[in-house]
C-alpha cells in the first residue's frame, strides 16, 4: 500500500491570463488531497473517493482506461472527478510501462470540489505519484509534474495550464509562463479563504474569457494587464524574506495588486454576485486584498489578513458557506506511507 498527499492552492495573482502566455503567481496552501494506491492481480480498477461528493462513490472497472467509466451518479463533478482519477491511472501504467496493471484506489480529500483550489490537480498529482511508486517506478518531481499537466489537458479537452498541477507538486509559490515553470521564494502570506458552496464550470468560463478577447481589443488589453499585475507581483515577493512574516507594507501592495487583478478578472466575465460579496466583506473587515481565486463563477476567493477579522466577516456574509485560514504550504506532493 502506498499514499501520497498533494496540496491544492490559491492563485496570487494571473488567472485565466496564463491560459494566453502571461504569467501566474499561484500558491499552494495546507489542503490536501491523499491517494491510497494497492496493486491488484489482475487488470482491473477500483476506485472509492468518499470526500468528491456529497454520498461518496465506489466504481470498479477493467480492462484499458481508455473510455470513462459508468458512474451511477448524475452528477457532473463527480463525472469530471473519475475524469482525473482515469487519466491519472493512464498516466501511471505509462509511465511505468505496465498497461496491464491493476488498482484498488481510495481518494480523500478535504479539498473542495471544483472551488477552484486545485483539487484535481492535488488528486491527480498525488495519484500519479502513488501509483508510479507502488509499481516500484517513482517520477522525479519535474517528470510527475508533467504527467499531471498532460493528464488535466486531457481532461480539460486541451484547456488547461501547466499552473496547478506545477504548483501541487513542487509546494510553495511558483511563476508560470507558458512551459516555463520555477519555484519562487515567498513568505509566509496570511491567507484566508471563503467559500460559496459552488462551482463554476470551468470550460464555459474559460471559453467566454476567449470569446471577448477575440472579439474585443479591450479584452485582449485587460488579459495582457493581468499580465502586468503578475509580474508587479513578483518583483515584490522578490524582495520578501522566504518563509517569514512579511510586513504590513508588504502586505499592502501585495492585496492592491490583487484587488486590481479582481477588478480585471470581474471586466472579464469570470466574477458571480457571490465572490463579489466575499471580496467586499474581506476588504470591509480590513483585509489587505481579496480576489476570486481560480476559473471563477462561483467557489472561492482568497484574502490577505493576519488578524481574526476577516475570517468573522466572511463567516457572517450572505453567500459564504465556510470560512478559513490556510498556510502556505512549503512541501508539495509527499508520501505519506509507508
Amino acid at each position: 500500500m502506498t499514499v501520497c498527499s498533494a496540496p491544492g492552492k490559491v492563485y496570487l495573482f494571473g488567472e485565466h491570463a496564463v491560459v494566453y502566455g502571461e504569467p501566474a503567481v499561484p500558491a499552494a496552501i495546507e489542503r490536501r488531497a491523499r491517494v491510497t494506491v494497492e496493486p491488484r492481480a489482475d487488470d482491473r480498477v477500483r476506485v472509492t473517493a468518499e470526500d468528491l461528493s456529497l454520498d461518496g462513490f465506489t466504481v470498479e472497472y477493467g480492462g484499458s482506461t481508455g473510455g470513462r467509466p459508468n458512474v451511477d451518479v448524475p452528477t457532473p463533478l463527480v463525472e469530471a472527478a473519475m475524469g482525473y482519477v482515469d487519466a491519472a491511472v493512464r498516466q501511471a501504467r505509462s509511465a511505468a510501462d505496465a498497461p496491464d496493471a491493476g488498482f484498488d484506489i481510495t481518494v480523500e480529500s478535504d479539498i473542495p470540489l471544483g472551488a477552484g483550489l486545485g483539487s484535481s490537480a492535488a488528486v491527480v498529482v498525488a495519484g500519479i505519484d502513488a501509483a508510479t511508486r507502488a509499481l516500484d517506478e517513482p517520477l522525479d518531481r519535474r517528470d510527475l509534474a508533467d504527467r499531471a499537466y498532460r493528464a488535466e489537458f486531457e481532461v480539460q479537452d486541451g484547456q488547461a495550464s501547466r499552473a496547478d498541477t506545477f504548483c501541487s507538486t513542487m509546494g510553495g509559490a511558483v511563476r508560470v509562463e507558458g512551459d516555463d515553470c520555477e519555484p519562487i521564494d515567498a513568505p509566509n502570506l496570511p491567507f484566508v479563504i471563503g467559500f460559496d458552496g459552488g462551482a463554476g464550470d470551468t470550460g464555459a468560463l474559460v471559453a467566454g474569457v476567449r470569446e471577448r478577447r477575440e472579439r474585443y481589443r479591450f479584452a485582449a488589453d485587460t488579459v495582457r494587464s493581468i499580465g502586468d499585475i503578475v509580474r508587479a507581483g513578483e518583483e515584490l515577493l522578490a524582495g520578501a524574506v522566504p518563509e517569514a512574516d512579511p510586513s504590513r507594507e508588504l502586505l499592502a501592495e501585495l492585496g492592491d495588486l490583487m484587488d486590481f487583478n479582481h477588478g480585471l478578472l470581474a471586466a472579464l466575465g469570470v466574477s458571480a454576485r457571490s465572490l463579489d460579496a466575499m471580496v467586499w466583506a474581506a476588504r470591509d473587515a480590513g483585509a489587505h486584498g481579496a480576489k476570486l481565486t481560480g476559473a471563477g463563477g462561483g467557489g472561492c476567493i482568497v484574502a490577505l489578513d493576519p488578524d481574526t477579522e476577516t475570517p468573522t466577516a466572511l463567516s457572517f456574509t450572505q453567500g459564504c458557506e465556510a470560512a478559513f485560514r490556510a498556510e502556505l504550504a512549503t512541501e508539495g506532493v509527499r508520501v505519506e506511507a509507508p
